[in-house]
């Protein structure tokens, strides 16, 4: 039998790197922490969770505990609210994960609003290069671009689009440039991501005219510099260091105020949704709701859509 200290044990070593943060989120020492582990165990006769080099991380049996005890504990711990007529108030912590730049330009005002609206909540934002490598203690986790295979759930926030772009000076250099294999001829500028040694970008041409149709392009592009900051790049880019492919919500501002100039606008790159991310299927928790309903908000329209 389990009972809800080891329904809250399971979820704090699920959303935990390692044994001694699961025993500072239960104030336990990490050795109580490890026998309490042991003994559920023995009694569910099934190994839970394995120590690796980096840590602790559930088995499959552990992590189908893991998503059961959040539905459980989620309502046994709304009871109090629902019982005394506050179902409505919003409380607890809702930890929340987002990429830097993003997370930077537009998270943290969806926090301040979400927080602002509901007084009780407390709200952990961290922020990542790497959001999803980083997302074993969140329960949200905001992610901009494709999603490949994940568990994980989304739900939609905002369009966006990648432009290619360069300062007014550079893109004088780039006339007569019509097509994506031109960059061959231009410096450009390079994010390395998950530890790519060659960075492609992928076109695809949109016309009025259905003859003009014309196979997407994958085109290999090198240059001087790159960063795997988003930011640095768009830096270099406003110094007219080269080209840079950089999200709408980036550099919008700066298309607008002329700071940067948008190249082969013919020629399309993949789109790049903000989408929020939940954990499992056992449906969003009232804090998980709120936040979505918050940066619905907040996003609709995205503001690197609207006008100054």
């Amino acid at each position: 039998m389990l009972d809800f200290e080891d329904l809250r044990l399971i979820r704090a070593i699920g959303a935990s790197r390692s044994l001694a943060s699961a025993a500072r989120l239960l104030d336990l020492t990490p050795p109580a922490v490890t026998i309490r582990l042991q003994r559920m165990e023995e009694r569910l006769k099934v190994r839970l969770a394995v120590r690796k080099a980096r840590g602790i991380s559930l088995t499959d049996e552990g992590q189908r505990l893991y998503q059961e005890s959040l539905a459980i504990l989620e309502r046994i711990e709304a009871l109090p609210a629902r019982i005394s007529g506050g179902e409505g108030e919003v409380q607890g912590t809702l930890r929340v994960v987002a990429p830097f730049g993003f997370g930077r330009k537009y998270v943290t005002q969806i926090v301040r609003d979400l927080q602002r609206v509901h007084p009780k909540l407390r709200v952990a934002l961290h922020l990542s290069d790497s959001p999803l490598s980083d997302s074993s203690a969140a329960d949200v986790v905001v992610h901009v671009g494709a999603l490949k295979s994940s568990s994980w759930i989304g739900y939609p926030l905002a369009s966006n689009e990648r432009l290619l772009c360069a300062s007014p000076a550079y893109a004088r250099r780039t006339k007569g440039m019509n097509q994506p294999s031109d960059l061959a001829r231009f410096n450009c500028l390079c994010l390395q991501e998950n530890d790519e040694d060659v960075v492609r970008w992928r076109f695809s041409h949109r016309s009025d005219d259905r003859r003009d149709a014309r196979k997407p392009v994958v085109v290999r592009v090198a240059g001087t510099l790159s960063s795997n900051d988003g930011t640095v790049i768009t830096e270099w880019a406003l110094a007219g260091l080269g080209i840079v492919e950089r999200s709408e919500w980036d550099v919008a501002d700066l298309l607008r105020a002329g700071k940067l100039v948008r190249l082969l606008p013919d020629w399309h790159l993949p789109p790049a949704p903000v989408t929020a991310l939940l954990p499992s299927r056992t449906g969003a928790s009232v804090r998980q709701r709120a936040f979505l309903e918050a940066a619905k908000t907040f996003l609709s329209p995205p503001p690197w859509h609207r006008k100054a």
